[in-house]
C-alpha cells in the first residue's frame, strides 16, 4: 500500500527560483527512501511538500490512498526538519517529546512511558529536564527525533538526520531506524551524504539542482553510477570509487562489503 504519493510536484520561491519541476514520487508502507542531491537541489523542500509542511504550485499529493490535506494524517506522518528548534520549543527536554502525544490525546501515563522509552533509547535521559537551548547541536538533533518519534508515526520524514551527531550515536540513530523500519514505519531521509545512504535507504531519487529528478531505483543502482553521481554535483562512497577504479564486477556500498569481498 502506497503511504505518500506526490504527482507533478512543482514549486517556486519566492525569488523566481524553481525548487521542484514536475517531481513524482512515492514512498510504500514500510519502505526506506532517500531524497539525494547536492546543496540546491529542492531536497529539503521536497521532502517538506510530501509532510505537509509547505503546499506545492502545481501537483497533488496523496496521503495512504486517499486524496486528503496533510492535516488530516497528522497523526500518522512526522517530519523532521533541519533545524531542531522547529521540535523545540518548551521549557524542557521532556515537555517537548510529551507535546506531540498531548496534542493526539494519548494518556499521560503512556506519553511519560515513551518519553521514558526513547530518551533511554537515544543517551537523552540525562537532559530530560534541561532548556532545550542548553543542549549542543548533536544533543538537540537528537531530542527533535524523539519529539518526532513520541506520536509513533507510520510515516517518518527526516532531513540529515545525522547532521552534528557524534560518532557513537550516530550508531544509535541509524540502528533505531533500522528498528523503526522493522516495525513497518515507513521511512523517508533528505541527504546529500552518499556515505549514509547504505544505512538508511533501499530505494533513491536523485535530484538535479533545477528542481528535477535525475533518477530513481535501487540504493545499489544509483550509487555505484559514478558518473551519474558526478553530473548530478555529488561523489560516489569512498568505497565505491575505490572498487569502481580498481575494476572490480562486483562493487560494495559499505566497509563491511568490502571485506566480504576481499576475503
Amino acid at each position: 500500500m502506497t503511504a505518500i504519493e506526490g504527482t507533478d510536484l512543482g514549486y517556486e520561491y519566492p525569488d523566481g527560483t524553481v525548487g521542484l519541476d514536475g517531481v513524482d514520487v512515492t514512498v510504500d508502507r514500510g519502505e526506506r527512501v532517500a531524497l539525494l542531491g547536492a546543496n540546491g537541489a529542492g531536497k529539503s523542500t521536497l521532502l517538506q511538500v510530501l509532510g505537509g509542511l509547505v503546499d506545492p504550485d502545481d501537483g497533488t499529493r496523496r496521503y495512504f490512498g486517499e486524496a486528503v490535506a496533510p492535516e488530516a494524517v497528522r497523526e500518522r506522518v512526522s517530519v523532521l526538519t533541519q533545524d531542531p528548534a522547529d521540535y523545540l520549543f518548551n521549557p524542557t527536554v521532556r515537555e517537548d517529546m510529551a507535546y506531540g502525544p498531548a496534542q493526539l490525546d494519548v494518556p499521560v501515563a503512556e506519553a511519560d512511558a515513551r518519553v521514558d522509552r526513547l530518551a533511554a533509547r537515544l543517551d537523552l535521559t540525562d537532559l530530560l529536564e534541561k532548556p532545550p537551548f542548553r543542549l549542543s547541536g548533536g544533543e538537540q538533533r537528537r531530542a527533535a527525533l524523539a519529539s518526532a518519534l513520541t506520536v509513533e508515526p507510520d510515516v517518518l520524514l527526516l532531513d540529515e538526520p545525522v547532521s552534528n551527531v557524534d560518532a557513537a550515536n550516530r550508531t544509535a540513530v541509524l540502528e533505531l531506524l533500522a528498528e523503526l523500519h522493522d516495525r513497518g514505519v515507513a521511512l523517508v531521509v533528505s541527504t546529500p551524504d552518499t556515505e549514509l545512504l547504505p544505512h538508511v535507504a533501499d530505494r533513491v531519487y536523485l535530484l538535479n539542482r533545477d528542481g528535477t529528478v535525475a533518477a530513481s531505483g535501487p540504493t545499489r543502482e544509483i550509487l555505484t553510477d559514478c558518473q551519474l553521481l558526478a553530473d548530478c554535483g555529488l561523489a560516489a562512497p569512498q568505497v565505491v570509487e575505490l572498487f569502481d577504479r580498481a575494476g572490480h564486477e562486483r562493487v560494495p556500498l559499505t566497509v563491511a562489503e568490502a571485506v566480504e569481498r576481499l576475503e
